[in-house]
């Protein structure tokens, strides 16, 4: 076996004798340089784990040339034997490495925690996997997962700070991601670890006034196809916009005026039967071909293959229509506020509190508990009568002004 000076010279002489040869460095044990029949020449260490009866192993540092030279291939071969000394193997340290760089890249592991964890125990999966995508992977790559520190995190909380529920939500993902990837043994400890969670979002309490429910709905009609029914129907039912959004013919039982959504698309994952009252039965007829209701398909699409969406501009449309209609701005309202409207309407209206909440498919209060073990009522006589009468109040709004 070939001893001497590793030097450019040397490496260059180095000529193969119809096999694979090596040249070892006088001064630095198990440094060397590695010829192949072809001729090609590669820096490799060659050293042992655990003393003289471990097995020898050899980490290939690089190809001859740029950028391994004798000189810098022999400080990269200092460097590996720290880490040998130090009981760190080189060759597992460089497949952890690449392991790192591919499969812990944290672009491609949010994929994986999506498929493999949001998909499956997540019912709101793709706001998950949507915060994840438009914030932390924009901002983290293809960092291995393992080099993420707190410091890392900091800019995408920074960059919503103005948005508390967002930051909120996108606080619980992370957290949920890296508390996974610990159980897998990808990670040893989170790097939110220890960092408060932004504080809860203060409850909203805004509930439209009658004058501001009439400008609603007037100005709504001038919408136009799809969201003048979307919004018209939320405020006729008060049921949650994803609700509408996604409803489908399928669900609607014309002889008997309801409207049952199944339990795989409400919050609670219990069916609930919401009455259809005469003007929602108007908005629905609107959307039937011919006049005739389909048996199967979405109320409310474009593609006819998936519900609606846009609702923030949609929104934008209807306030710049409302203030028009008005000379002023109404003043900062959510969609969901309709939600709020309808309900503290029927409880001004003087409908019973239970009934309320029956309408709304709530299951606390009067509905939760152990009444709600033992209270099976479905209250449908009544709340047919508690939205009969909120959609002449709102009839009756929508003709005085």
């Amino acid at each position: 076996m070939p001893i001497g000076r590793i030097t450019k010279q040397a490496v260059d002489a180095l000529v193969p004798d119809g096999k694979e040869c090596f040249l070892w460095d006088q001064e630095f044990k198990g440094f060397g340089v590695r010829v192949t029949t072809s001729g090609s020449r590669s820096y490799v260490l060659q050293y042992r784990m655990g003393g003289r009866e471990a097995p020898s192993r050899r980490y290939t540092i690089g190809k001859h040339g740029s950028p391994w030279t004798p000189l810098t291939a022999r400080k990269e071969a200092e460097r590996l034997a720290i880490l040998v000394h130090r009981g760190i193997d080189p060759v597992q340290d460089k497949q952890d490495r690449e392991r790192e760089a591919v499969e812990l890249a944290f672009d491609l592991y949010v994929e994986s925690f999506v498929d493999l964890y949001l998909k499956k125990r997540w019912k709101h999966w793709q706001l998950g996997s949507s915060l994840l995508e438009r914030h932390a992977v924009k901002a983290l790559g293809k960092k291995p997962l393992p080099l993420i520190k707190r410091g890392d995190l900091a800019p995408i909380f920074d960059k919503v700070d103005d948005k508390p529920a967002t930051a909120r939500l996108i606080h619980a993902t992370l957290r949920k991601l890296f508390r996974w990837a610990v159980s897998r043994g990808d990670i040893d400890r989170s790097p939110l670890e220890g960092v408060e969670a932004p504080p809860p979002v203060a409850a909203r309490d805004r509930v439209l006034s009658d004058e501001e429910l009439a400008l609603v709905w007037k100005s709504s009609g001038d919408l136009g196809w799809p969201f003048a029914g979307l919004f018209r129907l939320l405020i006729l039912t008060g049921q949650r916009r994803s609700e509408v959004a996604s409803l489908d013919w399928s669900e609607i039982n014309g002889a008997e005026a309801t409207w049952t959504l199944p339990s795989q698309r409400s919050k609670n994952k219990k069916p609930h039967l919401v009455p259809l009252t005469e003007q929602a039965i108007a908005v629905l007829d609107e959307f039937a071909f011919e006049g005739t209701w389909p048996n199967k398909g979405l109320v409310f699409s474009v593609t006819g293959k998936t519900p609606i969406s846009g609702f923030s501009k949609a929104k934008s449309r209807l306030d710049a229509l409302v203030t028009k209609a008005r000379g002023a701005e109404l003043g900062p309202w959510r969609t969901h506020d309709l939600r709020r409207t309808v309900a503290t309407g029927l409880q001004r209206l003087g409908v019973r509190f239970e009934v309320t909440e029956a309408v709304l498919n709530h299951v606390s209060g009067a509905r939760g508990g152990i009444a709600g073990v033992y209270q099976h009522h479905d209250w449908a006589h009544e709340k047919r009568e508690a939205l009969t009468a909120w959609a002449q109040h709102v009839a009756r709004l929508a003709d005085d002004r």
